[in-house]
């Protein structure tokens, strides 16, 4: 019974000391036609944004995509692309938009995950 409660006890008390992983990773589908955007607030001027993605699945693997800053400048864009990974500063603060355009098939949907880091 002892070795219950100093285990009950130790146990929560050790796990507070191991550092939390956290993955914010997200998959979303783009159906045919469709342009899907996400959001991210930039906090201060001079932060760091990472940004990635990949297609799972859906006709040649490939999507267009677009990040634009606050004031509506096009940061970053690309045509039938498979995947990216990028890391920009924020030159200014407010809100990113990250969007994904799947105007190019006329059927397919695809499947994509993405990270905003």
């Amino acid at each position: 019974m002892r070795t219950f409660a100093v285990t009950s006890i130790l146990l929560p008390l050790l796990a507070s000391f191991i550092p939390q992983a956290s993955a914010t990773a997200l998959t979303t589908a783009v159906a045919a036609n469709q342009r899907l955007c996400f959001h991210a607030d930039a906090d201060k001027k001079g932060e760091k944004i990472g940004f990635y993605f990949a297609v799972q699945s859906g006709g040649s693997f490939d999507i267009d995509f677009e990040v634009t800053a606050p004031d509506g400048k096009v940061l970053l864009e690309g045509k039938r692309e498979k995947q990216g990974d990028y890391v920009f500063t924020a030159n200014s603060v407010g809100e990113y938009t990250f969007c994904f355009e799947n105007d190019m098939s006329t059927l397919t949907e695809k499947l994509i995950d993405f990270d905003i880091m």
